[in-house]
């Protein structure tokens, strides 16, 4: 039985029970798994059209300092020193030992203030590998923006058509895995093309206490709120991995097939030595995905069996 007492809500809460979704616990958060038309549906919006997703409850951690820039390189796998302004890169935060922690998308900002946007179910983890390194230097401040700043993923083959109708900047001048300030629906925010469906759209940040007048907005404009099951099914479909489900702390980039999004060769990297150690040795194991040809469907602890043996 869920205590809802104790779960975290995003500031869209109301909006979503006031719609009739179906609320679950996702990462000590109270998130909507569905609504009404159910996951097929929104699935299918996604894909023919555009739907919005509350990622709210993803964390945005900010650093900011003359020193923010060094500091990330030397803590996560990005060469953050490497993007431009306005720029974002995917990548895989790493553990001493060369485990996975996370996987998350940082943006470069300014010439010195970069956002880190992780998962929920990992920001404590995440936190706790960054935020003591960053107390220890001081020229970078740290600052946790989750409460302050929601975020709606839109998404689909019609997104950027819709936001632009909301947006003056305009919204389409957005190149893939950039970050620009904007408004949308007069809403003062920070617009990405980013997201987590294989289909284009924009990851958009505006004021925690005005997110329920751009979800508003951009349902009034034909975008169709979906939950958690629809992204799941179709963060599947691209085959995007999801950590604490596909893979763990205890697996390497190179066990995942991420190594292309790991920068190991960075300077002082704190993960560097062990990557490089892991990759000279070889992978005795790999994660890897199934295309399901049935109606059957792949459950936790199932056996993988070739040719009669058990292989994973």
């Amino acid at each position: 039985m869920r205590d809802e007492q104790s779960l975290k809500k995003t500031p869209l809460h109301l909006i979503h029970v006031a719609g009739g979704a179906r609320m679950v616990e996702f990462g000590g958060w109270d998130m909507p798994v569905q609504y009404p038309d159910g996951i097929l549906s929104e699935v299918r919006s996604v894909r023919s059209n555009a739907g919005m997703f509350d990622v709210s409850h993803m964390a945005r951690f900010q650093f900011v300092g003359p020193e923010a820039v060094a500091f990330l390189d030397r803590m996560l796998a990005a060469d953050v020193a490497g993007l431009r302004q306005g720029r974002a890169r995917y990548h895989v935060i790493c553990n001493e030992q060369g485990g996975i922690i996370d996987d998350a998308i940082v943006y470069r900002v300014t010439e010195d203030q970069c956002l880190l946007v992780a998962n929920a179910g990992n920001a404590d983890a995440v936190k706790e590998f960054l935020i003591p390194a960053a107390q220890q230097n001081g020229g970078v401040f740290f600052a946790d923006l989750s409460d302050d700043v929601a975020m709606i993923a839109v998404q689909g083959p019609n997104a950027v058509e819709i936001v632009d109708r909301l947006c003056p900047l305009p919204a389409s001048s957005v190149r893939p895995f950039r970050l620009r300030r904007g408004e949308v629906a007069g809403i003062p925010s920070r617009i990405a093309r980013t997201g987590y469906t294989g289909e284009d759209g924009f990851e958009i940040m505006p004021p925690a206490d005005r997110a329920t007048d751009l979800w508003r907005a951009l349902e009034a404009e034909g975008v169709v709120p979906a939950g958690l099951g629809a992204r799941d099914v179709l963060r599947l479909e691209a085959g995007l991995m999801l950590h604490g489900n596909d893979m763990m702390v205890e697996n390497n980039p190179y066990e995942a097939g991420l190594e292309r999004f790991t920068y190991i060769e960075t300077p002082g990297y704190i993960a560097g030595e062990a990557l490089k150690a892991i990759r000279d040795a070889g992978t005795p194991r790999v994660i890897t995905g199934f295309r399901m040809v049935g109606r059957g469907i792949p459950r936790h602890g199932l056996a993988v069996i070739n040719d009669g043996k058990e292989v994973g």
